[in-house]
């Protein structure tokens, strides 16, 4: 059985914590692993092996995240721009074997017990053996209102049903045989991809154009223009809706898809007065509050049920129920800055840089490049450039010089100058960089050469 994993999102329901391009999935909320790295360590257990589907912007992020669990075998397919998860599922199994047994997870689950999880696959794997498409219908614990659900007999479907309203839900609570519906999915890609071409055959026919005319095999990447033919839909509207395929598997498995802070608060450790444990956090008479913060000290005084969120560059304070409208918070910021996008701190494939300030003709960043990496080979058009070297032996070229730059030493490139920073090294290169211009925006620069292949 192999894993497919998909790791799209776009990190709004966790805002500001997750970002596009750090999102949930990525975060180290959980003993610093972050749900990506327990999904990939959690399903090796049960799959020989994994298959990621992800952002093309994301995909260093997991290789990164890949390597600190020392595991470098895993295939991935890039999705220039996501389709939904039918699309994406298909062009996946278009790359495996056709008598393959896959289990396909989202990549920002957390599942608490991995002993009933393993009898959950181990059910599965056998109905999917019988030629079903199977899905993982978790055992509801209260009337949520966020989650689709599925009215079952057994194993036998009868009906998928959309998020409901409060009085609905507490009924398919009552009447015991509702499930929520998990997004888990395990069937064998045969059965899958000729159920997807007899319900939805426009999502087939144009996801296999789009595979057949993929640019790379590894990592697998579909053309832009290929990708955006494809129809946008789900697997359970394309296909786990119309099938006559379809089983349910009911599964107790302490699930949570942390859809929001109220239900990230209710997966936290937490003190005697109910408040989330931080080590950054003074409570004066408060009680059953999520407090999160990396970096400044947060004290609260006489308050009660409260979401207080502080990252470097934004804060969100809320009630607790109330955390499903940061999505509308989200929205308003896209309309002002790219806050939603990015966080202060941008991981790269080369490491990480973060903005320390950011004002009208100028920028001063922090870069740290780690061991055996290096910058595209580049230039810039409105901007020249003061790089302080704090730690580390960085490699620098200029022009057609190269030479070493040591700490507490600098260097300067020009503008329009073509430059590329290393290191050589065995430890983080770690350098102070000014930016001086009259624009200092990210889209200024030309790659002319690079090892990751960007444009």
């Amino acid at each position: 059985m192999q894993n497919i994993i998909l790791c799209g999102g776009n990190g709004t329901r966790l805002w500001p914590i997750s970002r596009t391009l750090m999102p949930k999935q990525f975060v180290k909320i959980f003993n610093n692993y972050s749900l990506f790295q327990l999904t990939i360590k959690r399903n090796s257990k049960f799959c020989k092996s994994s298959f990621i589907v992800s952002n093309s912007k994301q995909y260093f992020l997991a290789i990164n995240q890949l390597e600190e669990l020392n595991i470098r075998d895993s295939k991935f397919l890039l999705e220039p721009i996501g389709r939904d998860t039918a699309p994406a599922i298909a062009l996946a199994c278009m790359a495996l074997d056709r008598d393959e047994i896959v289990l396909v997870t989202p990549s920002d689950h957390l599942i608490k017990d991995e002993v009933e999880y393993g009898k959950v696959l181990d059910k599965a794997r056998k109905l999917a053996k019988d030629n079903y498409l199977v899905t993982f219908g978790i055992t509801p614990t209260s009337p949520e209102t966020g989650f689709g659900y599925i009215k079952a007999d057994g194993y036998s479907v009868e009906a998928f049903y959309e998020k409901p309203n409060r009085e609905l839900a507490k009924r398919y609570l009552e009447d015991g045989n509702y499930y929520w519906n998990s997004g888990m999915f395990c069937f064998k890609v045969s059965l899958f991809l000729d159920e997807l071409n007899k319900y939805a055959p426009k999502i087939y026919n144009f996801a296999k154009k789009a595979y057949n005319s993929r640019y790379e095999d590894n990592p697998i990447s579909i053309e832009k223009n290929d990708m955006l033919t494809i129809p946008k839909d789900s697997i359970d509207y394309a296909v786990m809706e119309k099938s006559k395929r379809v089983k349910v598997v009911p599964s107790d498995i302490k699930w949570s898809d942390l859809g929001s802070f109220d239900a990230l608060y209710s997966e936290l450790e937490k003190d005697k007065n109910g408040n989330t444990l931080s080590d950054r956090y003074i409570s004066i008479n408060s009680h059953n509050n999520l407090i999160y913060s990396k970096e400044r000290y947060i004290s609260t005084i006489d308050i009660d049920d409260l979401i207080i969120i502080d990252t470097p560059d934004a804060l969100l304070i809320s009630k607790k129920g109330s955390s499903q409208k940061v999505k509308e918070v989200v929205e308003e910021i896209r309309k002002e800055t790219d806050l939603h996008e990015v966080h202060l701190t941008t991981h790269r494939p080369w490491g990480t840089y973060t903005v320390l300030e950011d004002r009208e003709r100028y920028k001063i960043k922090t870069i740290v490049v780690e061991p055996n990496k290096r910058l595209s080979l580049q230039k810039h058009f409105h901007r020249n450039e003061h790089w302080i070297v704090v730690s580390g032996t960085a490699t620098v070229t200029v022009g057609d010089k190269r030479f070493i730059v040591r700490p507490n030493e600098s260097t300067y490139i020009k503008m329009g100058e073509i430059h590329r920073l290393e290191n050589e090294g065995k430890i983080p290169v770690v350098l102070i960089e000014a930016q001086v211009g009259e624009y200092t925006g990210e889209d200024d620069i030309v790659r002319v050469e690079d090892d990751f292949k960007r444009v």
